[in-house]
């Protein structure tokens, strides 16, 4: 654990609606395992989540998280008579649209005045459901003077509804507040865009569902990282055999976000970085004043990267609805998953004898015995 102190640690949250309770439960285990972050990164639930956790003391983290799920989750309790696949598909698939017909309390609402397609309305509103109840629950739960003040980095992304770009809020260069929070969690056309400084935002995952190249792109050249990222859809799936599995199917790929694309670069512009810093040792002493090397040396390091993936996995009985199903037994099952995620990778013999590659990038999947 001594060298795992001498990193820079940074915990990356995809985003996925009620499927955050996966992250919830995975960063309890990573709180028991002893492992500190400076830098947090999320987009939508994944923001939602990382607000909760910066913006509270260390020990007070996991019980808030607790309290903001259980808040969510607090409309269905039942419970599903069985376990079996076409029970828990029944019973799941009601207990979204009980979601969709009722909202999520301390979430979102239906709006008492639904708006009514292709009629103008005040921007505010341009959204099948109310979200003021999230900021108020935000409010209650995270101490933003606490999150802009905190030595862990917080940054989360969302996209401008008019120009159609990225945009990232990050402590480090802004003064985050409930309404940043909200924008990356704005999922059109369910919730209405996010007025912040005279422009409106959506959630983040209309671009990008992960914010690991933003990550990955800001990290310092001479520190080495540690990136946990906690992705809430898996890329790799099985090929579909219904309509149904199509559309389950197409959201994972298009929300999985690229999280592999993004390490095969990075493992190609490390191996460059890396061979500019070996190659300075082999040059004659008259070009290593050169303005041109100069130039490359700045972008030269030896720094290790260790990327750790951990993926929640769809089960059988699980459908396309399943980030809007908010049901408390779902909930509790994929907090436990995400426990026994981090277990499983903690305990695991390829990351207790895990040694950093100087220049390199070393990249883990451990949750379910994968090894990428």
């Amino acid at each position: 654990m001594e060298q795992l102190r001498k990193e820079k640690m940074a915990l990356v949250l995809q985003g996925g609606g009620a499927l955050g309770s996966y992250q919830a439960g995975a960063y309890e285990a990573l709180r028991e395992g002893a492992l500190n972050f400076d830098w947090v990164a999320g987009i939508s639930i994944g923001a939602i989540n990382g607000a909760i956790i910066c913006g509270n003391p260390p020990g007070r983290r996991v019980a808030r998280l607790r309290e903001f799920w259980a808040q969510t989750s607090s409309n269905l309790l039942a419970r599903p008579l069985s376990n079996d696949e076409a029970t828990r598909r029944l019973f799941n698939e009601a207990s979204a649209a009980m979601t969709a017909a009722f909202g999520v309390p301390g979430f979102f609402a239906p709006r008492s005045s639904p708006q009514l397609f292709g009629l103008p309305c005040k921007t505010s509103e341009l959204g099948v459901y109310d979200t003021r109840g999230l900021r108020e629950t935000l409010v209650s739960l995270v101490d933003f003077d606490l999150l802009n003040a905190s030595e862990t980095r917080y940054s989360i992304g969302a996209v401008n509804a008019r120009t159609g770009n990225f945009q990232y809020f990050d402590t480090n260069y802004h003064k985050i507040g409930p309404d940043h929070v909200m924008a990356s969690g704005a999922l059109p056309p369910g919730f209405p865009p996010i007025e912040i400084e005279g422009e409106y935002y959506w959630d983040g995952g209309i671009v990008s569902n992960s914010p690991l190249q933003y990550v990955l792109d800001f990290e310092g050249t001479d520190d080495d990282y540690c990136v946990f990222q906690l992705d809430l859809f898996s890329a790799r799936g099985e090929l579909p055999k219904t309509l149904f599995d199509v559309a389950q199917r197409e959201k994972d790929i298009r929300y999985s976000s690229r999280t592999r694309l993004n390490t095969d670069m990075l493992r190609e512009k490390r191996g460059l970085r890396s061979a500019i810093k070996r190659l300075c040792a082999k040059l004659p002493a008259e070009l290593r004043e050169d303005p041109d090397w100069c130039s490359l040396m700045e972008k030269g390091t030896e720094a290790a990267t260790t990327i750790v993936h951990l993926i929640h996995r769809r089960a059988v009985y699980e459908t396309a609805s399943r980030d809007y199903e908010f049901s408390r037994h779902t909930m509790e099952q994929n907090w436990a998953d995400g426990r026994n995620d981090v277990e499983r990778t903690l305990s695991h013999p390829a990351w207790v004898h895990r040694k950093r590659l100087a220049g390199g990038v070393q990249v883990f999947d451990l949750g379910h015995e994968a090894r990428i």
